[in-house]
């Protein structure tokens, strides 16, 4: 692609007003090759030369000599680097050397699956196993075909899902497998962190629990996009020790990166242009120039919008524009997904607008821009999406459209701390009590526990163990514990990408169809009754939503407005953990009750946000426990701020939302993934305080890394707040798209003389 043209192309439109704040040019890398020693058989050596592969990358072969010692190997490189071949190889020498060896391959989801199935077969068929010997196995695998599959296929490939509710629970039939299994591969490794990775971490576990029982000990291959802590995160998944692999030796093509942001249009305010506009324009502009391009978006509702107004803007230009881009994302029907993916590798579609669901590796062919409608919260996460253009050799461009929160502002005046920086660390828990119990209870069906199983469920599990047995869910006999009676499949009830297993249905009316389902612990935000919902760029009302039948039901409407819900967040400390003394400054970390009201929502018009209307909701509140870290302000600061007549509620507020945009700097999640409170006083310490939380039951280790690093995070949040150009506060700096209490009150200079006095009295 000619990134240069298109880059004078947008300078020179009218209404180009220095978006472009910084471009980074990356530059092309040559190859780095090495040799096998000793090399590989025959039967591989023409596989690889069939399909053009002359030579191993210095990675790959770092892999393959690892593993040929028999080590856990987690690799960590670019995309397009070609980290599949790092444990194909070690798989397929293992298949040649010994007829009965197995190896199972997890990815987060089918849709990867089915493209490494293609791959193996294309690559390796006839010559190293036939057809029949690579197989998928999930829950689009049809009945007839699943007791064939265990009995042939030495290589599946599946997901973390069905492993955990199909595989281990009916391991009796999968006992000759478990016996051979020679190696497990763990594709994408660094989407495996929060909630999900700590489920998975859990059910990895239950795994080598089952292997160990029928005599196997499989080594592990984990492959991931570039991470801070590669070593620790692939040990905290699996529960053993791991090689580093990180030379990465592939070829790359040179990219230039702009950062976009939208220009002010109210510089007191500093009120910018819509992101999601800017996003629009710039990905429509270059599938009008036929430039094959994927934008992404933050959400599902975000990635709706953005199809629809693109639609309408390319309708203007041609007729046969619309028809080839469409929107892609979790939630829609399984037949959908893989129907768009074909188009767009095909070259059928020129642009797509997805979500993260299209950020890891399925192959959709060479694209040559992306589009991020916003930072997407990990220097890692931007550049797996970004990453997403040029995954050949030719040159790509990308684009990081920022929005007015405060992350994406500060990286926008801070370009150094993205291109420069170290990326961040994955954070998983494994030792969730809320997670754990639930994978005792699945492992205990399995086969009964024992002490013994705590050298691979960790410390925790005896006191989890006992906490169940008081519930009634587990029995002892025999210094071994035992599933109750009453229990029956406890993997059926477990959503592992969730911390609930329930969901809420979403039903067209007009047609009775299942539009798609809805985690239970989101659902009251997003399909209350009256809120505008979209789903594949049409808009839905809806009617009625049954609490009770976790079912929500719509009608197909043509709004012009959308829906934003207003929430009440209470907060109780349970224990403190820890605490540190930072000077005149305590900061705690604790365990926290969290409770959520979803009390009313406002519709706002589609591209003012002009608000047209309010309306109350009943719904009951929502309560889970979690991990906090925070901080009380010292009375010397108070008297301060109180002599400046500033409001002191609205500056721990303002610092309260600051910080909570600023700590996914320093740790791998998105703004969503943490919550907040602030008050001038707080009953369980008589105090004013902030409380930042993790917003999932049990935590996940947000908490505990904004603890230690909170001296860090008052820095950058301080800066943040500083340097935002507005007078009295924006989003880009104080105020939140989140905040239920709709950014009142908020003070940004009392924001700034609290963090200067916080950071002061250290």
């Amino acid at each position: 692609m000619d990134t240069t043209s298109f880059i004078n192309h947008l300078q020179s439109r009218s209404d180009y007003r220095g978006q472009m704040v910084h471009i980074e040019h990356v530059p092309s890398r040559s190859m780095s090759c090495a040799e096998l020693t000793p090399p590989l058989a025959s039967e591989l050596r023409n596989c690889l030369l069939k399909n053009g592969i002359l030579r191993l990358y210095t990675h790959q072969v770092t892999a393959v000599h690892h593993a040929r010692r028999g080590r856990n190997v987690m690799v960590t490189t670019a995309n397009a680097s070609g980290k599949t071949l790092c444990y194909n190889l070690a798989v397929l020498e293992s298949m040649l050397a010994e007829r009965s060896s197995r190896a199972l391959y997890l990815f987060p989801t089918k849709a990867l699956a089915q493209d490494q199935l293609r791959n193996l077969r294309q690559v390796f068929c006839p010559d190293i196993g036939r057809s029949e010997e690579f197989a998928t196995f999930d829950g689009d695998t049809p009945q007839a075909e699943r007791a064939e599959i265990r009995k042939r296929a030495r290589v599946v490939l599946t997901n973390p899902d069905m492993l955990h509710i199909g595989i281990l629970p009916n391991h009796q039939a999968w006992a000759s497998f478990f016996r051979h299994l020679r190696y497990v591969v763990v594709d994408e490794a660094h989407s495996y962190r929060g909630v999900f990775g700590s489920h998975v971490a859990c059910v990895l576990r239950r795994l080598r629990r089952l292997c160990d029982f029928y005599g196997a000990k499989p080594q592990f291959i984990c492959c991931s996009a570039t991470i801070a802590n590669p070593g620790d995160h692939a040990g905290q998944l699996v529960g053993l020790p791991f090689e580093v692999v990180d030379n990465d030796g592939s070829p790359r093509g040179g990219k230039d990166f702009v950062f976009w942001n939208p220009p002010l249009i109210d510089e007191a305010r500093s009120i910018r242009r819509s992101a999601n506009s800017e996003a629009t324009a710039l990905f429509t502009g270059l599938v009008q120039r036929r430039i094959r391009t994927l934008a992404f978006a933050r959400t599902r509702r975000l990635t709706e919008l953005i199809y629809l107004y693109s639609r309408q803007r390319l309708a203007e230009v041609s007729p046969e524009l619309p028809a080839r881009i469409k929107p892609y994302r979790a939630g829609y029907l399984p037949e959908d997904r893989r129907r768009i993916e074909r188009e767009l590798f095909s070259g059928e579609l020129l642009g797509v607008v997805a979500t993260t669901a299209l950020e890891l590796g399925v192959d959709i062919g060479s694209l040559d821009a992306t589009v991020l409608a916003g930072y997407p919260g990990s220097i890692a996460g931007t550049w797996q999406q970004a990453g997403r253009s040029g995954r050949r050799q030719d040159r790509s461009l990308s684009f990081l459209v920022a929005l007015d929160n405060p992350l994406d502002q500060y990286l926008m005046r801070h370009p150094d701390f993205f291109f420069q920086s170290n990326f961040e660390s994955a954070l998983v828990n494994p030792g969730n009590p809320y997670i754990l119990r639930a994978h005792l209870l699945c492992a205990a069906w399995e086969r009964p526990l024992n002490k013994g199983d705590e050298a691979v469920f960790g410390a925790p599990m005896l006191e989890e163990i006992t906490a169940l047995e008081a519930q009634g869910w587990l029995r002892e006999r025999n210094r071994r514990w035992y599933l109750a009676p009453s229990l029956a499949y406890p993997a059926q009830n477990m959503n592992i990408r969730a911390t609930t297993a329930e969901n809420f249905a979403v039903i067209d009316t007009s047609t009775g169809a299942l539009l798609e389902t809805i985690e239970s612990s989101t659902a009251f935000f997003q399909i209350y009754p009256g809120a505008v919902y979209l789903h594949q760029g049409e808009t839905y009302l809806v009617t009625e939503l049954d609490l009770a039948g976790r079912t929500a039901y719509l009608v197909p409407s043509d709004v012009d407005y959308y829906t934003q819900c207003q929430d009440f967040t209470d907060l109780h400390i349970v224990k403190v953990r820890r605490s540190r003394k930072l000077g005149q400054v305590t900061v705690y970390l604790g365990d926290v009750e969290v409770t959520t009201d979803v009390v009313a929502f406002k519709k706002k018009m589609q591209y003012t946000d002009e608000v047209v209307g309010a309306e109350p909701l009943d719904l009951p509140p929502q309560t889970f426990p979690t991990v906090a870290f925070w901080f009380e302000v010292p009375p010397s600061v108070m008297a301060e701020i109180a002599e400046a007549h500033l409001d002191f509620a609205g500056g721990l507020h303002a610092v309260e939302h600051a910080s909570i945009g600023i700590l996914p700097l320093f740790a791998l999640c998105d703004r969503n993934d943490i919550g907040g409170v602030s008050t001038p006083f707080h009953p369980d310490t008589g105090k004013a305080g902030v409380f930042i939380y993790d917003a999932v039951a049990g935590g996940v280790g947000i908490a505990e890394r904004g603890f230690d690093m909170v001296d860090e995070l008052w820095r950058a949040t301080q800066r943040a707040i500083v340097e935002c150009p507005c007078q009295e506060g924006c989003p880009g700096c104080i105020q939140s798209p989140k905040c239920g209490n709709n950014n009142q009150p908020l003070d940004k200079e009392a924001a700034r003389r609290l963090l200067e006095g916080l950071l002061s009295r250290r």
